[in-house]
């Protein structure tokens, strides 16, 4: 991360400039105005999945952005309780949340998503429209324009959508590019600038198995039974998880939303809490991927077809092996998916300070919706999830997990917290 006071001093010079979908309610409380961060949290899923198309690992950074800036509009205007993220523009407790979460969010995505001006400027106008004219709503226009403005310059040049790509070779182990389109994408990843944490490259995890040990054919030969595609060990249950759990209009999204809806969180609580989740996020996937390029291991719809060439003597090639769900172009070890999701479990327990949360959500690519008790069995179905799609080995998705919570404790420790 970059020195604070270089930050704080580009970020003072961008606020000064600054300054010259479907809505989610609570379901326990249908008469009670919108909750427009969720809103515009709809809104951003519209721009960086439905129409940009982003993957869900470069949509973190996205998404981040967005959250980040919307926090500090809302935290501002509620007198600054909480830590700013970045910054914390003056501001009154009169002036219009809806207006500031609106124009923050609004000016974030048009920078990122340029060519959806026209959208976004019809949601933007439709959130304004509904906040009467008047000094409360030129005062939140002012706030999501300084908190946007922030968070532009504070990515800017931040490394993302660079030209890096993964290395591939042709030894056994090593990393090739995966069927069925064999492409390179984001191997940008590794190299992002992280958004709270000092560097990325401080949390790691233990290397792979060697190719000719017990623990390496233990793994393999799971995978290879539970993950095919035409498996007859893995039951109806586990296909179906293998499947909501590859959404890519991720169920993650829902349950973040769900569960503010649900609890009936305040703009400030839900800005808060999806900010937390959100930045943390991205920070887990950027370690995870440096990791994934430290490794470099190759994936099992590689590794199964070619395991007459690991000098293993417990795998056995099977060349028509493939897996139940299409593997992601890129390096096995960690899994991406479990570093995902662990972060945004352990940020979701910080924020509520408790596991046992009830939610559940829908996912079109199953056609089913799944419940969960707590958050830790999400957390634990996940990581078999990932064995069941045929896409990680075990010791993937167990160190994912681990590392995604501990980049999480670090981030949530620095940021976000009560003001003292």
């Amino acid at each position: 991360m970059r020195h604070r006071a270089a930050l704080r001093k580009l970020l003072g010079a961008a606020v000064a400039a600054a300054l010259g979908a479907v809505v989610l309610t609570p379901t326990a409380a249908a008469a009670a105005p919108p909750n427009a961060v969720l809103t515009w949290n709809v809104h951003a899923q519209t721009a960086i999945y439905e129409v940009a198309r982003q993957s869900p690992t470069a949509g973190t950074r996205s998404f981040a952005m967005v959250q980040g800036a919307v926090y500090d509009a809302v935290n501002a205007i509620a007198g600054t309780p909480y830590k700013p993220y970045l910054v914390a523009p003056r501001a009154d407790r009169g002036d219009s949340t809806a207006a500031a979460v609106a124009t923050a969010a609004h000016r974030v995505l048009l920078s990122l998503f340029p060519a959806q001006a026209d959208a976004l400027r019809a949601q933007h106008d439709e959130a304004l429209a509904a906040v009467p004219d008047g000094r409360a709503k030129r005062g939140g226009i002012r706030v999501g324009e300084a908190t946007a403005a922030a968070m532009l310059a504070a990515r800017t040049g931040d490394g993302a959508f660079g030209p890096q790509t993964w290395p591939v070779g042709t030894a056994p182990g090593v990393y090739r590019l995966t069927p069925p389109g064999f492409v390179q994408a984001g191997g940008w990843f590794p190299f992002l600038e992280p958004f709270a944490v000092d560097d990325a490259a401080d949390f790691g995890v233990p290397a792979p198995p060697r190719l000719d040990s017990a623990a390496y054919a233990r793994q393999l030969n799971e995978v290879r039974s539970l993950g095919s595609a035409t498996s007859t060990t893995r039951t109806p249950d586990q296909t179906e998880s293998a499947t909501w759990w590859d959404d890519y209009r991720q169920v993650e999204w829902h349950i973040k939303r769900g569960l503010a809806a649900d609890h009936r969180l305040s703009p400030l609580e839900t800005a808060r809490m999806l900010a937390m989740v959100d930045v943390s996020t991205v920070d887990a996937m950027i370690s995870c991927y440096r990791q994934k390029r430290q490794w470099s291991l190759w994936r099992p719809v590689t590794a199964i077809p070619l395991a007459d060439t690991d000098g293993n003597p417990a795998t056995v090639a099977d060349p028509t092996w493939t897996p139940l769900r299409v593997t992601a172009p890129s390096p096995e070890w960690p899994s991406g998916h479990a570093c995902y999701t662990s972060a945004i479990m352990t940020a979701l327990r910080t924020f509520f300070g408790r596991d046992n949360l009830s939610f559940s959500a829908y996912s079109a690519e199953s056609g089913t919706t799944r419940h969960f008790d707590s958050l830790s069995a999400a957390r634990a179905e996940l990581m078999e999830a990932r064995i069941w799609a045929g896409v990680h080995y075990r010791g993937a998705t167990v160190h994912g997990d681990r590392l995604g919570e501990a980049v999480t404790r670090e981030v949530l420790a620095k940021e976000f917290g009560r003001r003292r």
